[in-house]
């Protein structure tokens, strides 16, 4: 019984970090700006960005399959 507390326990903490991560890549990604204060010229870049960054994100969780 334990054990599959702590495994929904740690199901639960890993969505929050990864939407923790997620916003902070998306707030570095925009250099702090709303959207509403972006150029754009900024939201092409930004979007741009965010793209890149999952595109990281896909290779990290490619290579982490790999290396099983």
């Amino acid at each position: 019984m334990d054990r599959i507390l702590t495994q929904i326990l740690n199901m639960f903490l890993r969505k929050a970090m990864n939407k923790g991560i997620n916003a902070g890549i998306n707030r570095v990604a925009a250099k702090g700006k709303s959207s509403q204060e972006m150029t754009p010229e900024d939201q092409a870049q930004a979007k741009q960005a965010r793209d890149l960054a999952q595109r990281a994100r896909q290779m990290a969780k490619l290579g982490r399959r790999l290396g099983r």
